[in-house]
C-alpha cells in the first residue's frame, strides 16, 4: 500500500483509493498539512520575534517576522533535503533534550510542590471531564473564548493529523504496536501534561501568590507568555535565550517533517521521495506562511487552519479502522 492517507480508507473504498476518491483524499490532506504547518510558522515567528525583542531589542512587527519565517524555512529546507536520518533526526533529538533541560529548570527553581499539584489536579480533571469539555462550545454571544482558543486549537491540531500520521508511520517501521502506542500516544501526552503544568503552573503561582505582572504582559502581547514567566526565575537571560532557540528548532522540525510528508504523498506514497520536491514543499510552506502573515496577520493564520475539512477525513478513517477491528475480531 502507498505510504499516503488514502491507504487508511482501503477498508471503506477498496480499490477506489487508487482512483479519484483516493486522489481527492491525498490532495485534501496535502493542502491541510500545508496550511497547518504554515499557521505554525506564522505564530512561531511572532514568538521568536518576541524572544529576540526582549533579549536583543529586535523590533517587533510584520517585517521582522517575515524575515524570521524566511530564516526558519531556509534551515528547514536544508534539514529536509538532508533526510530523516541526518538533519531531521539530529534536530529532533536536540529539541527534546533542550525541552527536558528547560522543564527540569522550571520544576526545580519554580514552585515545585504547586507544579506537582497542578499536574495531578489537571490530569484528574482531564480524565473525568474529557467528554464534557470535548463538546462544550458555550453557544451564544459570549463564545469568544471557546472560538479563539479551544475550537481554534482543536481544528489546528486536526489539520496536522494526516501529516503526523504519515510521518510517524514512516519513522516507526519495525516497531511493535505496543511500542508504537507507548512512544507516540502515551509518552507525548504525559509529557504535554508535565510541560503545561510546569510552565502554566509557575505562571499561575507567580500571578496569584508571587510578584504578579504576568497577566499584564500577556494581555499586551501573547507571544511574551513564556518569557514573562521565566523573567521571575533565576538566570532569566539564559533561559530566555534557550527558550528562543527551542522555539526556533520546534518550528524548523515542524516545517521539515511536514515538507517531507507532502513530498511523500504527492509522490504517490513513496517513502524516499525526490529531493527536488522536498525543496519545493519546504519553500511553499514558508511562502504560504509569509503571505498569510503579511496580508491578514494573526486572524488569517487562524482562519487558514480551519479551511480544510480534515475532520471529515479523520471521521472516515475512524470508521475504516473500526471495520478492520470488527472483522478481524
Amino acid at each position: 500500500m502507498p505510504l499516503a492517507p488514502r491507504s487508511l480508507l482501503y477498508p471503506l473504498l477498496g480499490n477506489g483509493i487508487r482512483g479519484a476518491p483516493g486522489h481527492a483524499v491525498d490532495v485534501l490532506c496535502t493542502v491541510g498539512t500545508l496550511f497547518g504547518v504554515a499557521t505554525s510558522l506564522g505564530l512561531g515567528s511572532k514568538q521568536v520575534n518576541a524572544g529576540l525583542s526582549v533579549i536583543f531589542g529586535m523590533p517587533q512587527g510584520t517585517q521582522p517576522q517575515l524575515l524570521l519565517i524566511a530564516a526558519i524555512t531556509a534551515v528547514a529546507t536544508i534539514s529536509v533535503v538532508s533526510g530523516i536520518h541526518r538533519g531531521i533526526q539530529f534536530l529532533s533529538r536536540f529539541n527534546i533534550g533542550l525541552t527536558i533541560v528547560i522543564f527540569a529548570f522550571v520544576l526545580v527553581t519554580g514552585p515545585t510542590v504547586f507544579i506537582l499539584e497542578v499536574f495531578t489536579d489537571g490530569l484528574g480533571y482531564y480524565l473525568q471531564n474529557l467528554p464534557f469539555t470535548s463538546f462544550h462550545i458555550n453557544p451564544g454571544p459570549e463564545d469568544e473564548w471557546q472560538a479563539n482558543w479551544t475550537l481554534f486549537y482543536w481544528s489546528w491540531w486536526i489539520s496536522w493529523s494526516p501529516f503526523v500520521g504519515v510521518f510517524v508511520a514512516r519513522i516507526s517501521k519495525g516497531r511493535t504496536i505496543r511500542s508504537f502506542i507507548a512512544t507516540n500516544l502515551l509518552v507525548p501526552s504525559l509529557s504535554g501534561f508535565l510541560w503545561f503544568s510546569a510552565m502554566g503552573g509557575t505562571g499561575l503561582y507567580q500571578q496569584l501568590y508571587g510578584p504578579g505582572g504576568v497577566t499584564e504582559q500577556i494581555q499586551q502581547n501573547q507571544a511574551l507568555a513564556m518569557f514573562a514567566v521565566l523573567e521571575n526565575l533565576p538566570w532569566h537571560l539564559l533561559t530566555w535565550g534557550l527558550s528562543t532557540i527551542l522555539t526556533i528548532v520546534f518550528f524548523v522540525t515542524s516545517s521539515d517533517s511536514g515538507s517531507l510528508v507532502d513530498d511523500m504523498v504527492t509522490s504517490g506514497g513513496h517513502p524516499n521521495p525526490p529531493k527536488v520536491q522536498r525543496l519545493f514543499w519546504a519553500l511553499a510552506e514558508g511562502t504560504v506562511a509569509g503571505t498569510l502573515l503579511y496580508f491578514g496577520g494573526l486572524q488569517a493564520l487562524r482562519t487558514a487552519s480551519l479551511t480544510t475539512p480534515i475532520a471529515d477525513v479523520d471521521f472516515l478513517v475512524g470508521g475504516s479502522l473500526w471495520l478492520v477491528a470488527f472483522f478481524t475480531g
